[in-house]
């Protein structure tokens, strides 16, 4: 299974809201705008939605999910613990 490279070639100004939302879910955020997207039907149907502002190549690359990242706040409670245990001992 592929990815889908979709770049935002026209603007949403003016576009109803259900055709923002899908820019939204696409990732895509200002013109000329691209992501890499899995290739499944979902992602070919929000395409297909706003086909008129969007372009889409496939591509043979395999998708690579992003790592999601910890909040800032937890990441920081994380390191404190590791510290005072590292001054525990």
């Amino acid at each position: 299974m592929g990815s889908l490279k979709v770049t935002l070639i026209r603007s949403f100004a003016g576009a109803p809201v259900d055709q923002l939302a899908t820019i939204q879910g696409l990732g895509l955020r200002k013109f000329g705008d691209s992501k890499m997207l899995p290739d499944t039907k979902a992602v070919r149907g929000m395409v297909f939605k706003v086909k008129h502002l969007v372009t889409q190549e496939a591509s043979q690359e395999e998708f690579k999910k992003r790592k999601r990242n910890k909040p800032r706040k937890v990441r920081a409670r994380e390191a404190a613990r590791a510290k005072r245990e590292q001054a525990a001992k």
